[in-house]
């Protein structure tokens, strides 16, 4: 299993972004890729057309306009996250068409966001490693699961 963070530049300089503590913490599950409005990744692309890759967002704000049908995540090994605030995922979202492509999957979870160092979070929404996690429960990886949120407990003070 493969957890994209699609990356927002602004998040590879902020204190708060809870995906570097996800990177550092997640023995390899987690890998990094910096999202270029001009020159989107070729391999997410790749994954995306060939139907291998699922576009995750949490059940706050959909970015996503209309009725789609939910992917079913157990199904893919390959999960794509936006790593950034609120309002830079949607237009990360908006700008890239492939993306737009790109089976989804809702998380539905009871909880709502533990994370307190950004304000603006939408009702519901979770960040970064909130969902890191929720999709390591969902694929049976507990441990890594209960590692990384004792991590960011740590981290959220």
């Amino acid at each position: 299993m493969k957890i994209f963070l699609l990356t927002h530049e602004r998040e590879l300089h902020r204190g708060t972004n809870t995906g570097s503590l996800a990177l550092e913490n997640s023995q390899n599950i987690v890998e990094r890729i910096l999202w270029e409005r001009i020159n989107p990744n070729k391999e997410l692309m790749r994954l995306i057309e060939n139907n291998e890759a699922v576009l995750l967002y949490s059940k706050g704000e959909s970015i996503v306009e209309g009725d789609t049908s939910p992917a079913v995540i157990e199904e893919y090994e390959n999960i794509i996250i936006i790593d950034s605030t609120w309002q830079e995922a949607k237009k990360m979202f908006n700008h890239s068409a492939y993306l737009k492509n790109a089976a989804l999957f809702t998380l539905k979870t009871g909880n709502n966001s533990l994370y307190k160092l950004r304000a603006n979070q939408p009702e519901g929404g979770l960040c970064t490693i909130e969902c890191i996690i929720e999709v390591l429960k969902i694929k049976g990886q507990d441990k890594i699961a209960s590692e990384l949120l004792l991590k960011f407990d740590q981290f959220n003070g």
